[in-house]
């Protein structure tokens, strides 16, 4: 399981041009997932997300958790993170989960985040043609693949 986590001023996701969720300062997170992804990389990777310090303290030092701040989550599926670019010019999608195991894995780390934030997660709608707006702040930017943990 691939994420990328971008520390926002806000952030929405657009389906057919009607807003499905937004939030305000906080993570928007783009999440792909492989077939051999489970519950125990997405427990770990929730886990992580919660307890990255990188919101700023009263110092400007990049000191605090979302949780210490009240920051909210928007998640997005996003199966081209698990692209391969090693062969030609065309990213190849082979390690991208097929829907029947992504699904399920998605929305079990959107609700398992949910319950470590303490408040609803905003999500996007898998496989939907989606429109999402951000303003990083910062630039933060951070990548963390559940397969890289030790």
């Amino acid at each position: 399981m691939r994420l990328v986590i971008q520390r926002v001023s806000h952030a929405s996701v657009t389906i057919d041009g009607v807003c499905k969720s937004a939030i305000q300062k906080g993570f928007m997170i783009l999440i792909g997932i492989e077939e051999a992804d489970t519950k125990k990389d997405a427990d770990w990777l929730v886990k992580k997300v919660l307890s990255l310090r990188v919101f700023d303290d009263e110092n400007g030092v990049m000191n605090k958790s979302i949780l210490d701040t009240n920051g909210e989550i928007l998640v997005i599926s996003q199966f081209t993170l698990m692209a391969s670019t090693k062969k030609g010019n065309r990213p190849s999608y082979i390690r991208a989960a097929r829907p029947e195991t992504a699904i399920p894995l998605y929305e079990y780390f959107c609700n398992e985040a949910s319950i470590g934030l303490g408040k609803e997660v905003g999500t996007g709608q898998f496989g939907a043609d989606m429109k999402v707006e951000l303003l990083n702040d910062g630039p933060v930017t951070i990548c963390i693949d559940s397969k890289n943990k030790e």
